[in-house]
Formats: structure tokens, sequence, C-alpha cells
């Protein structure tokens, strides 16, 4: 979660509800070995007494966003009712026949709520491996084009997602354009980036970071992504 900006959360151990399925020994020990595995993993806790599901207790993870409102995200519960449902057995090591517990892990829970809750956290500026368009070019002239279209291919052979602009507003509009669609990296082409190879590189955030290669930039970025950082300097 901390790679999608989340790095507040809170952690509970939810135990047996009053209506349950399951024996006094089979939670006793599914709520020691899930609260074991807190305090091996050093994490602090706390308690959500009763707020177990009806078929074992779990771990809740609830992240904090922006304003500080706490959503349940990442879960881990043991499931004794499926496996009693579905007669599961396993052969132990003194052969008998033993019922397994079961455990579902959700590391997002709902994928749609939370990308829903990803999207207000960041109001859609998005990290740079997750912005739908990560790179932006801008071409001062028309008859740069072919050569922006040129870096685009590139670029997208190495997975980076890259947008050319129309170019048919000023440089200074094509730059607030793509502010305001909060792409992260832009890159000015005009003849002088043609004639060396280059491209004349801004971030939202940084401002204008100086020219550099096409290869050097490409390479920079994939390095970005593949890490899951932002872009700082060069």
């Amino acid at each position: 979660l901390s790679r999608f900006g989340f790095d507040k959360y809170d952690i509970m151990l939810s135990t047996r509800p009053d209506k349950s399925v399951g024996s006094d020994e089979i939670w006793d020990n599914a709520t020691n070995a899930l609260e074991g595995a807190l305090k091996a993993k050093g994490w602090e806790y706390g308690v959500d007494e009763g707020g177990g599901a009806f078929y074992g207790p779990k771990i809740d993870l609830k992240i904090r966003d922006a304003i500080g409102r706490s959503w349940q995200c990442s879960t881990v519960q043991c499931d004794f009712n499926l496996p009693e449902r579905f007669e599961l057995e396993y052969v132990s090591a003194e052969g008998s026949r033993e019922r397994p517990i079961m455990l579902h892990r959700a590391i997002f829970g709902s994928i749609e709520r939370f990308f829903g809750i990803l999207i207000e956290n960041c109001a859609g500026d998005f990290p740079f491996w997750l912005a739908p368009t990560q790179l932006k070019l801008l071409p001062v002239t028309e008859a740069v084009k072919d050569f922006c279209y040129d870096v685009q291919s590139k670029a997208k052979k190495m997975g980076i997602r890259v947008e050319v602009d129309r170019g048919s507003e000023r440089l200074a509009k094509q730059i607030r354009n793509a502010e305001q669609q909060r792409v992260p990296v832009m890159a000015v082409v005009g003849m002088k980036e043609v004639e060396e190879n280059s491209l004349a590189v801004r971030s939202r955030k940084l401002g204008d970071l100086g020219s550099f290669s096409v290869d050097d930039l490409l390479e920079e970025l994939k390095r970005c992504d593949d890490l899951a950082i932002e872009m700082t300097s060069m």
C-alpha cells in the first residue's frame, strides 16, 4: 500500500462475534496465531472485540487518506466454515485425518473501491508509475512532430506511456494544459532538440530540469517506472 502513497494506517485484530461457527479451541488457536503474527512483525495494533467474521477472527488494515479518514482495505481472515461445509481434510504427520483452517487474504479489498479511495486521496495526481500519461511531448512547430512520434514509439516499446501534444496552441498554453492534466513529466521539442536528438525536460513538481538526450531521459523514466519512484533530477 505504501507504493500507492498510503503510509498512515491502523491495524486491528478483530475477535469472535456473538454469532459464530467453530469450537472455542479453534477460535482461541486462530486468534492466538494471528496475534502472534502481528507481534512477530513488530506491528502495533488494536483489538476490535467482536469485530471478526462469523467464520473466524481476522486482521484488518485501515488506511488513512489525505484528510485523515479511515478506510478498511487489506484483511487476513481465518475461515472455519467453508472447510467444514466442503468436508475438506488432510492427513497429518501422525496419519490422522484433520480439518484445515482456510485463510482469506485480500490485499486491497474490493479493487474498484480501493481505486476510488486512491483517486480521491491523490486528487487525480497519481504517482509517476501510475500516471495514465507519464510523459507529454510538446512540439514547438509542425516540423518537429515526426521526431516526437519517433520518440513516442521508442518510449512505448520501453513501456512508458507517452502522448504528443497536437501543437496547435502556444508553448506556454501546452505546458499549462499538461500541468492541469497532472502529467508528471513534459518535454519541449524544437528544432534544436531535433538536431541534437535531445529533449528539454520539465517536471510538473520541480520545474525545468534542463536538456537531456532522448536515450538518457527514457532510461531514467524506465528506471522510475520499474522502481515505482518519482523522477527527481538526473
